[in-house]
């Protein structure tokens, strides 16, 4: 099923593009740009959440790893 998207473009871009039309399938591009934007953005949104979810995460003492390194090394 597909849907209809509708939008005002400046009337000189209107006239280049019917000029290329027999060049040019306008919608196969179009469609093809609109998905590569779509998959950019949601991973764009994606590593937004996860550094949001980063930055909210509590920070360990330094030196608290090289402890408990040291600590699973000994213990063998």
């Amino acid at each position: 099923m597909s849907e209809v998207l509708s939008i005002r473009i400046p009337r000189e871009l209107k006239r280049r593009i019917k000029e290329l039309g027999d060049l040019v399938n306008w919608k196969e591009e179009i469609i093809k740009y609109l998905e590569e934007r779509v998959v950019y953005y949601e991973k764009l949104k994606f590593l937004r959440k996860v550094h949001e979810i980063i930055e909210n995460h509590p920070t360990l003492p330094r030196g608290s790893v090289v402890r408990a390194l040291r600590e699973d090394r000994d213990s063998h």
